[in-house]
């Protein structure tokens, strides 16, 4: 036996069965998957989204035509009452003041309720309107000139029963930080509309940002290109866009290039897509900085929309925001967030009373939101733009009995067994109502929506399926609706 062949025959004593098994599944794994492309794309298999390096907000074609392009979501931070606001439920009513029943609560989580909870009655009226017949409390009596505009979700749950993971949740698909948000999800699989504007941006008011803070607008483990930049309402839209004093377009022009070359070399050397992604971005903030300006000035508005909206040029307001969302899809932004925090109804203070505090929120919100809806109907904007309307959970049926006390004011806990949210514009019935919930409105009994299916939802109607939109990211391929099972809600489309 020569040398060569004595080497082959060490080499077949130490190749064992399992390595046969592996070596074998390998190969034959990889013949199965190369004539298998087509089936695999039918079943779930990753879209391929091609961005330009050099212009990664640049319109992509969806999957399929969609029939919504732009969309306004708005966010109310801190999950406002259904039961003041949209789910009649007169056994509410008959029982107010009298002991829960226990299958309400055995078996159940809560955040601070405690003991033995009293059910609490509707704080405000309502009534039914419209052709729909749908229920408005009479804290929303501009909206309710709408109802048969909207689209009724009564039955949306989520997994998480405190604010920071559910709002985490409702505005990324995950109750841990780190994952990308819906708006930048959106922009990332379409673009955006307008070169002169970010894609992506977000609006807050109520006095404070949300627990979370940026997590809820930011990209994750997305580029960052595609996270939501944050405007004012009041002031400089977007802070330090301006040049400083005695620097000129021309000058920062000059500025910008040089560091451009400077990104692309080190691009050329290292290979970071991030590196191209911030070119992009400085290139966008050049660009914003002659277009922001006019596009964020509400102050040119005539005076029936100010009339309309009840807005006040230069202080920050939910009012103004609402009126800038219209401005910024004219101009077609892809997708404008609103948060509008003090939402939160424990019934701990007067300013979280339901009677109070709940009550001066809805004030502040009805007729911005009911103009808000009037202006982009006017403006044939509904068309292709899509308006949504929720908190992050609902509400108890119970008075919230923190430390087991009744407390001097009126108030519900968080409940993730049920909600409300409503949607109008593109792409969804009108005057309708989907999904029901039990005779206290505490948890589902038709047609359960899971903050899955309504992400699910609404990538279908921006033109994705949900189970191919994904990211490569840990060796998974991460989707908005994450691993778990996701249904599209067809019942709702138009």
């Amino acid at each position: 036996m020569n040398l060569f062949q004595k080497i082959h025959a060490e080499k077949l004593q130490h190749t064992t069965r399992r390595h046969f098994i592996r070596d074998c599944a390998t190969g034959l794994g990889s013949i199965y998957l190369a004539t298998q492309g087509h089936s695999l794309a039918a079943t779930g298999a990753p879209l391929q989204i091609n961005h330009d390096t050099n212009n990664p907000l640049a319109p992509i074609p969806p999957s399929f035509s969609p029939k919504v392009k732009k969309i306004i979501y708005i966010h109310m931070i801190g999950a406002p009452s259904q039961f003041e606001l949209f789910t009649h439920k007169p056994q509410l009513t008959k029982l107010n003041g009298k002991d829960c029943p226990k299958e309400y609560l055995e078996g159940q989580r809560f955040a601070f309720i405690q003991g033995t909870p009293k059910i609490l009655g509707p704080v405000f009226p309502m009534k039914q309107h419209g052709n729909s017949g749908a229920f408005i409390s009479d804290r929303m009596p501009h909206l309710a000139k709408h109802v048969d505009d909207l689209c009724f979700i009564h039955s949306m749950q989520t997994d998480q029963f405190n604010h920071g993971p559910a709002q985490l949740m409702i505005q990324t698909g995950s109750q841990n930080l780190g994952s990308p948000s819906l708006g930048s999800w959106v922009t990332w699989g379409l673009g955006s509309m307008n070169n002169n504007l970010p894609g992506f941006m977000v609006l807050l008011s109520g006095g404070r940002i949300p627990r979370v803070g940026k997590s809820l607008w930011g990209s994750g483990y997305l580029p960052s290109v595609y996270q939501g930049v944050q405007c004012r309402s009041g002031g400089d839209p977007i802070l330090n866009a301006q040049n400083p004093s005695g620097i000129s377009p021309e000058l920062r022009r000059k500025a910008l290039n040089h560091l451009n070359a400077i990104n692309q070399k080190s691009y050329e050397t290292i290979g970071d897509p991030e590196t191209l992604t911030r070119i992009a971005q400085y290139e966008m903030a050049f660009r914003m900085q002659a277009s922001v300006p006019e596009v964020m000035d509400i102050a040119k508005e005539p005076k029936h929309i100010h009339d309309l909206y009840g807005t006040e040029p230069g202080k920050e307001s939910f009012a103004n925001n609402c009126l800038l969302a219209r401005k910024l899809i004219e101009n077609d932004v892809r997708f404008v967030q609103l948060y509008d925090w003090g939402w939160d109804t424990h019934g701990s203070s007067k300013s979280e009373a339901l009677n109070h505090g709940f009550k001066n929120k809805c004030q502040q919100t009805d007729k911005p939101i009911a103009a808000l809806l009037t202006d982009l109907k006017q403006r044939g904007l509904l068309d292709d733009t899509l308006v949504i309307w929720g908190g992050e959970f609902g509400r108890t049926p119970m008075q919230e009995n923190r430390n087991g006390g009744a407390g001097n004011f009126a108030g519900r806990d968080h409940n993730p067994n049920a909600f409300t949210t409503w949607m109008t514009g593109a792409g969804v019935k009108k005057g309708f109502a989907y999904g029901e919930t039990d005779p206290l409105g505490y948890t589902v009994t038709k047609n359960p929506v899971h903050v899955r299916d309504f992400h699910a939802t609404l990538l279908h109607l921006m033109g994705y399926d949900h189970s191919r939109l994904s990211y490569p990211f840990q060796g998974l391929n991460q989707k908005l609706t994450g691993v778990k099972h996701a249904k599209t809600i067809k019942d709702i489309f138009s």
